[in-house]
């Protein structure tokens, strides 16, 4: 059976990255062949992992594996606050970026589909968005006694569930239990506003983060992967 897609131009990574770029949803009205006439330079589509016909098809035509995601889920019953983790606040903004930059530098924003120092710069604009309020509602940060930044977590209420939209442990304190503190500091962030879950999703390649997740009684739901062709 043909596979058939709509096309959802990506306006905001358009404008953001300078490119001409769109994604591709499954179920929709177009035959593949005839969506990929449109004049856009980058495809996206992100695939069920048990899709092989789509992946098959994506195949033939010139689209190449990025990287894997798997998405899991915690039910949130008893959270507590957690110590040393607080609020971001706007003059953490820098520090911040920073972080970001360099813990996200190896996505699915990265070269040769995109430039080198584009996934980092994304990422750092969307972790300063969510101290501001903007996209995420909410970011925490660890610190360690002395004030300095040990790790951060960005949060969004979505449909009644809470999503996780970053978590990250800067390097210096790694294997220290921040990112069990960040992730009870986030689902105590949802339990208060009466969600349901928690939501996240994450490379298959992190390995680390899927032991955390898996750790905290999370529940692998769903796996996928992301597919892109680049017209030059």
């Amino acid at each position: 059976m043909p596979v058939r897609v709509n096309i959802n131009p990506l306006h905001w990574e358009n404008d953001f990255f300078g490119q001409n770029s769109a994604r591709l949803e499954l179920e929709g009205d177009l035959p593949l062949s005839e969506a990929l006439t449109q004049p856009y330079t980058l495809w996206q589509v992100k695939v069920p992992a048990d899709r092989v016909e789509a992946i098959d098809a994506l195949s033939e035509q010139g689209f190449q594996l990025v990287e894997g995601e798997a998405d899991l889920t915690i039910a949130l019953k008893n959270t507590e606050r957690q110590p040393g983790v607080r609020i971001a606040r706007e003059a953490q903004i820098p520090a911040l970026r920073d972080a970001a930059a360099q813990a996200f530098s190896q996505s699915r924003f990265r070269a040769p589909w995109f430039e080198p120092a584009d996934s980092g710069r994304f990422y750092a604009q969307w972790i300063e968005n969510a101290v501001r309020g903007t996209f995420d509602h909410q970011c925490l940060v660890a610190c360690d006694e002395q004030g300095a930044l040990q790790g951060f977590v960005s949060m969004r209420e979505v449909d009644g569930d809470m999503r996780i939209g970053l978590l990250a442990v800067l390097p210096g304190a790694q294997g220290c239990g921040v990112g069990q503190r960040l992730l009870l500091a986030a689902a105590d962030w949802g339990r208060v506003r009466q969600l349901a879950h928690l939501r996240v999703a994450t490379q298959l390649s992190n390995l680390t983060a899927m032991r955390l997740y898996l750790r905290s009684g999370a529940r692998l739901e769903s796996t996928a992967y992301w597919f892109y062709r680049k017209v030059p």
